[in-house]
């Protein structure tokens, strides 16, 4: 009897994103910050709200503080980073955002967004995370506790969420490729960054803003004195799932209209299935200007990336970045 089981390819999505995901939420995305950041400033926090004796056995075992307690400092940089603790700590989203009421803190995890209000909160937030780290410590006991079971545990929690709910993780990785494509871009023109939105200065010396939106998933709008320029409106449909991709072309379609109607004048969708039919999708999304695919945009060298360079460049202002030039050695 011929045995047939299930498909692997839900694990396959798992391994394809889990970079992106390191970048985001795990041990690599918080040594990133901490290589950034004012030691100083998380040492007095450390100081503050851990309990000593945790720091003490922490540092035993060559592991500082910030791997296990929350700080406001780093929420702050990296707002994303409280997936990190979460995570860590074995709490799903649905435990931590929904029954523990705290819904309003996922535009942090998800987006990378900390607005005032949420700010204000963060010594409080890292107070119950901190509680619950030393928690944790306590339980499984200072001398067995490593970086690599510390990264272990934040995996074992992402591996059910990934798998149950795959389609929203893969979403906001696939927008947060976009916008660090769109990041490298522009980065020579950015004079302010944060994890969801860039400030740039144009050639008429005008503000230029990209940032993360509920609709569209990026938007681009000019700054004025008499209020502001709605330029591209821009959306993402990051799942792989061929059979669902009309769907999700319908959608994008929904949200262009509505853009439209604010008066952007750009409409870009990007899409992440292969070999997708474009006279279908101008079908499903008439309102798009531009589609493109996300495993080009990936490829430094396609035709695909360097027309999207081309057109974001031009309609708000922004010379190109000054090419290197190598010099030879004199012989």
């Amino acid at each position: 009897m011929a045995i047939i089981l299930p498909s692997s390819k839900p694990q396959a999505n798992v391994a394809t994103f889990l970079e992106e995901i390191r970048k985001l939420y795990l041990q690599q995305a918080l040594s990133d910050a901490i290589a950034v950041a004012d030691l100083r400033t998380i040492n007095a926090e450390l100081d503050r709200l851990a309990p000593a004796e945790d720091l003490k056995a922490l540092a035993s075992r060559g592991i500082r503080g910030e791997f296990l307690f929350a700080l406001p400092s780093l929420l702050k940089m990296k707002p994303n980073l409280l997936g990190y603790y979460r995570l860590l700590l074995g709490f799903s989203q649905k435990e931590f955002y929904n029954k523990a009421k705290l819904g309003r803190l996922k535009c942090m995890e998800e987006r990378g967004r900390l607005t005032t209000r949420l700010e204000t909160e963060l010594p409080d937030l890292c107070a119950a995370l901190v509680q619950r780290g030393s928690e944790l410590l306590r339980s499984i006991g200072p001398e067995k506790l490593t970086l690599e079971l510390l990264d272990d545990l934040a995996l074992l929690t992402l591996g059910p969420q990934l798998r149950g709910s795959k389609n929203t993780q893969i979403g906001v990785i696939a927008n947060r490729a976009v916008f660090e494509i769109i990041q490298q871009i522009v980065k020579h023109a950015v004079v302010e960054a944060t994890e969801s939105r860039l400030e740039i200065l144009n050639a008429a010396k005008r503000k230029v803003v990209i940032a993360f939106s509920p609709d569209p998933d990026i938007s681009i709008f000019e700054k004025m004195t008499t209020g502001g320029r709605n330029i591209v409106a821009i959306e993402i449909k990051g799942g792989g799932d061929v059979s669902n991709i009309w769907n999700r072309l319908g959608e994008a379609e929904k949200s262009h209209q509505s853009a439209k109607q604010r008066g952007f004048v750009e409409f870009w969708t990007i899409y992440n299935v292969p070999n997708l039919n474009l006279d279908t999708a101008r079908v499903k999304s008439p309102t798009t200007n531009r589609f493109y695919s996300l495993i080009d945009l990936s490829l430094p060298a396609s035709k695909e990336l360097a027309d999207f360079r081309e057109r974001l460049l031009s309609p708000v202002g922004i010379a190109a970045a000054p090419k290197k030039i190598s010099r030879k050695p004199k012989q």
